[in-house]
């Protein structure tokens, strides 16, 4: 962690970030490095500036503050996202993006104070914890039809969510477990998959080509596999920032 926090505010009212930066600011804890008014500029001042915590807002247009923490949480180096909003029905499913807090507008001081406090000891255990290797040596287990079966993480070409299973495709064989895709991807994390679909994370080294498909939207071709893939608009850019050098 740098002596201050670098952290990004995302709300798509003007008002609402101005509101914030202002409390924000009353900590000094806290610096202020960049606002964005959408989720796809959330992910792309992410990869820009390297936030250590994003404030974000839950209900804007186009990709909202859900899926922007699921595209967030994706990335290499994820921030600690906290969000803000004046919908407290969301709180519950905010927590599944590993959220470190929920603040309902209007942000009471007190809170948010607390809400510092826990930033500062979560990074602080962050800088201490004995790192990881960038790669973990471990196989996934999916259990399917009575049997429990290890795959090598860098094997799995996609996975797909398909009514109530994910679907794990490899070069050799599709595997279909009930395991929800969120719950895959987070195990997944030490590996450099990507989602770019609410449906779909790939491996990036699979990837072979991205071909213009409607309104912004792409079709992802990859290596060893025929299947074609819908790229969200919304996980677009940043899907291609991910790639590119």
């Amino acid at each position: 962690m740098s002596e201050r926090i670098r952290t990004l505010i995302v709300d798509d009212e003007r008002y609402s970030r101005e509101e914030l930066k202002y409390l924000l600011k009353q900590h000094p804890a806290l610096e202020i490095i960049g606002e964005a008014d959408s989720g796809e500029q959330a992910l792309l001042k992410t990869l820009q500036l390297k936030p250590e915590a994003v404030f974000l807002d839950v209900e804007m247009p186009l990709m909202n503050g859900l899926e922007a923490a699921s595209a967030l949480i994706g990335l290499k180096l994820p921030p600690k996202i906290v969000f803000a909003t004046a919908y407290p029905q969301f709180g519950v499913e905010a927590f599944r993006f590993e959220a470190l807090d929920y603040l309902l507008k209007p942000i009471d001081e007190e809170r948010l104070a607390e809400t510092v406090r826990r930033l500062e000891q979560s990074l602080r255990k962050d800088e201490i914890a004995v790192p990881l290797p960038a790669k973990s040596c471990g196989k996934l287990s999916l259990e399917a039809d009575g049997e429990i079966t290890f795959i090598a993480p860098d094997d799995i070409i996609y996975i797909s969510r398909e009514d109530a299973y994910s679907k794990i495709v490899t070069a050799n064989k599709e595997y279909h477990v009930k395991t929800p895709l969120k719950e895959l991807e987070a195990k997944l994390r030490l590996y450099p998959f990507f989602r770019i679909h609410k449906s779909y994370v790939v491996h990036l080294d699979y990837v072979k080509s991205l071909v213009p498909w409607f309104n912004g939207a792409f079709q992802l071709e990859l290596k060893g596999c025929s299947d074609k893939l819908a790229v969200s608009r919304n996980y677009a850019k940043a899907f291609r920032d991910a790639l590119e050098l």
